[in-house]
């Protein structure tokens, strides 16, 4: 099993330590052994002096002869010498033993008298030379010691910088190198870039750890190569989704603007070919009880009709669903709402194709909005015929109750006077020219009012904006003031309530710009806290007359058809303070509604 980094750093520092250890602890020994020395050559040189001091004590036969023997002898047998004393291998303990014994010689002939004070010089002086070679001796091996210990520590200096120089080019082929390739890789990765790899070497961590890196840069730009290329997909589908979402708005919006014609559904068919990806589409639009489509959208490019030969009328009927025809699959998506048919959508592809689920859900969708729209059409055609119908009769009702009316007076003064010119009788026909010129100068003026009231209308600005020019039209037209007092901003009224309003307004102010002989009109609209809608026109003229119903007998019976219509009757009367007032109530549409609601 190789080994790893930590074991090798911990080796390596193991022998430094090692090292070092062994250094120090021969550096102590070495030291110890040289401190004994320097004992060892003090105490031979005591054995100089005390030899010199014991030989003239001795010829002398002085008292002290016996002590200086015995601190010589002492001195000779010091502990500092024991290791001298038995070492037979080394020069040195030779040489101590040789001269030691030398000495015991010397002292035994001193000793038996038979060294006379003239042989005393000659005898001593080779023991003396014998002390100063061991003297020497111990010197020269103390400075051995010396010069051992110096080179041992110059040894362990030297053995140290190798052993730290070896471990140091180990840790950057081994370990820096790697963590900077590590490091490097780490921060790339860091970056975004997983293209990065490192040479492994050796079974250590750092190359399981590289390799662990490598496989990892594998894997994750396998994932980030598949994540970035879901990412794509997912982004194409979301951008094709988008296109899909904003043709169905489009055509909800171009649907909702106006009734689509021939051209829009055209747009709308060669924008579902982009949307769906299918070329081969057709719209075919069949009213109820036909047989062949009023509308067709063939496929661009097509030389014969697909559907040729082929009743219409059953392929509409027979509904929504899939058949194979004449080597294709054909998807069929009725155009229905509210169990009414108004054609078909019509999608074809090669039989060993099949339309996805978003494809069948598009055109289904496309399908149920084109039905939405030709109803909306067909609904706004309605209407339009029902408004025109309520047009006619609104014109037939207003032409009978005024102008027809005055022309049947006309018709019965004709016919007085063609009585009167046979009789000749000049009085009723000059009576009847006057007749006939008031009638035909009233019925001239109901005929304007008429086409004026024709002409009137409520636009997209509301109630407020027609009153207000109505308002200014009776100011410039008579020489009567018309004040509005408008308090209905929070009333949400239907037109049918605006222009019947509108209408009685328009007719209480002409009767009072013609009769009321005064000269301010203050038209006034509020509500009260029940949400009802007050409505009144109030003049400061001479009043109206007893026989009101026979002077100005249809504008009055125009005002109250209309305010029957709103649910309430409108009110004629003198008022106290002078003038005339026309009141009129009733509870608007939306109120209606919601008591009903019970809300």
């Amino acid at each position: 099993m190789p080994l790893s980094i930590v074991s090798r750093i911990s080796i390596a520092l193991s022998a430094i330590v090692a090292l070092t250890l062994g250094t120090l602890l021969a550096s102590y020994w070495l030291a110890e052994r040289a401190d004994q020395d320097a004992l060892a050559i003090n105490m031979a040189g005591t054995l100089r002096y005390q030899s010199y001091r014991y030989s003239w004590h001795f010829v002398q036969q002085s008292e002290q002869a016996e002590v200086i023997g015995v601190e010589l002898s002492n001195a000779w047998n010091h502990y500092v010498f024991h290791h001298y004393e038995h070492d037979d291998s080394s020069a040195l303990g030779q040489l101590f033993q040789t001269t030691k014994a030398q000495w015991q010689s010397y002292q035994q002939r001193l000793q038996s008298g038979a060294v006379s004070s003239a042989e005393l010089g000659p005898l001593l002086e080779p023991q003396i030379q014998q002390i100063n070679r061991l003297v020497s001796a111990i010197q020269a091996d103390a400075e051995q010691r010396i010069r051992t210990i110096r080179l041992l520590q110059v040894l362990s200096l030297f053995a140290t910088i190798g052993l730290a120089l070896v471990i140091w080019n180990w840790l950057r082929a081994r370990v820096r190198a790697p963590l900077e390739q590590l490091t490097t890789v780490a921060r790339r990765i860091g970056q975004g870039d997983f293209t990065a790899r490192i040479k492994a070497r050796g079974d250590d961590e750092l190359g399981v750890l590289a390799l662990t890196l490598n496989k990892m840069n594998d894997a994750i730009s396998y994932m980030y190569g598949n994540l970035e290329r879901r990412v794509d997909e997912q982004t194409h589908e979301i951008q094709k989704s988008n296109i899909r979402l904003q043709f169905l708005y489009d055509t909800a919006r171009s649907i909702i603007e106006h009734s689509p014609g021939y051209q829009d559904f055209t747009d709308i068919v060669n924008g579902l070919k982009r949307a769906t990806e299918i070329d081969d589409l057709e719209l075919c639009l069949i009213t109820e009880s036909g047989n062949k489509p009023f509308l067709q959208v063939q496929p661009i490019g097509v030389e014969e009709d697909p559907c040729a030969g082929q009743d219409c009328a059953q392929c509409v009927s027979a509904g929504s669903g899939v058949s194979v025809m004449e080597g294709k699959r054909v998807y069929r998506y009725s155009i229905e709402r509210e169990q009414h048919y108004y054609g078909v959508l019509v999608a074809r592809c090669s039989i060993a194709e099949q339309l996805e689920d978003w494809q069948q859900q598009l055109l289904q969708s496309v399908a149920d909005q084109l039905a939405v729209a030709l109803s909306l059409k067909q609904e706004e055609d309605q209407v339009r015929r029902l408004a025109l119908i309520q047009e006619r009769t609104v014109i037939a009702r207003e032409l009978h109750d005024s102008l027809a009316q005055a022309l049947s007076y006309l018709k019965i003064q004709v016919t007085r006077l063609t009585k009167a010119v046979e009789k000749d009788d000049r009085a009723t026909i000059d009576d009847v020219s006057i007749e006939l010129k008031e009638g035909l100068n009233s019925a001239y003026r109901q005929l304007r009012e008429l086409l004026t009231t024709f002409r009137l209308k409520v636009d997209g600005a509301g109630l407020l904006s027609a009153l207000q020019t109505t308002v200014e039209q009776f100011t410039e037209q008579s020489t009567m003031q018309v004040r509005l007092d408008y308090q209905l901003a929070n009333a949400p009224l239907t037109p049918n309530e605006e222009i019947h309003l509108l209408q009685i307004i328009r007719e209480a102010c002409q009767n009072a710009i013609h009769h009321s002989q005064g000269s301010t009109v203050v038209v006034r609209l509020t509500s009260d806290a029940a949400e009802t809608v007050h409505l009144a026109i109030e003049d400061n003229g001479v009043g109206i007359a007893e026989n009101a119903e026979k002077m100005n007998h249809y504008g009055l019976a125009i005002m109250q058809e209309r305010s029957r219509s709103l649910g309430g009757a409108v009110t004629v009367r003198r008022r106290d303070e002078g003038g005339t007032g026309v009141y009129f109530n009733f509870v608007p549409e939306y109120v209606q509604e919601r008591t009903a609601q019970g809300l």
